[in-house]
């Protein structure tokens, strides 16, 4: 998140989710008219511990966390109230990617899809 890309975003149509690692972010982002950001690595940044800290001086803000997470520890993210979404590379193996191989995609998109209807 620097002013050049809030300046380009706010010049667009085109939507942007803003990334952030530390509080410090967080609020540039807030500044830049932000509320919806990225935490990104989320793991390496602390994880669910750092997003739960984050909810108390940053109350309105919402996060997708990106980084590090893995189908086994999505549902941890997505059960806490500031977190809209996860993403990660485990949704598009890179082999099945090369492969074309959809069934597999489509299974994986499936089992991510289901893990947010359990919130």
């Amino acid at each position: 998140m620097t002013r050049e890309l809030a300046e380009a975003a706010r010049a667009s149509t085109l939507p942007l989710l803003p990334g952030v690692m530390t509080p410090s972010d967080v609020i540039a982002a807030g500044s830049a008219g932000f509320t919806q950001l990225k935490l990104f690595p989320a793991q390496q940044a602390g994880g669910v511990g750092m997003l739960k800290a984050l909810a108390g001086p940053f109350p309105d803000v919402i996060f997708c966390p990106t980084g590090g997470i893995t189908m086994a520890t999505a549902a941890e993210f997505l059960a806490l109230p500031n977190v809209a979404c996860v993403g990660g590379s485990w949704l598009t193996p890179k082999d099945a990617v090369e492969r074309g191989d959809w069934a597999r995609l489509s299974e994986l998109a499936k089992q991510a899809a289901a893990i947010g209807q359990s919130r």
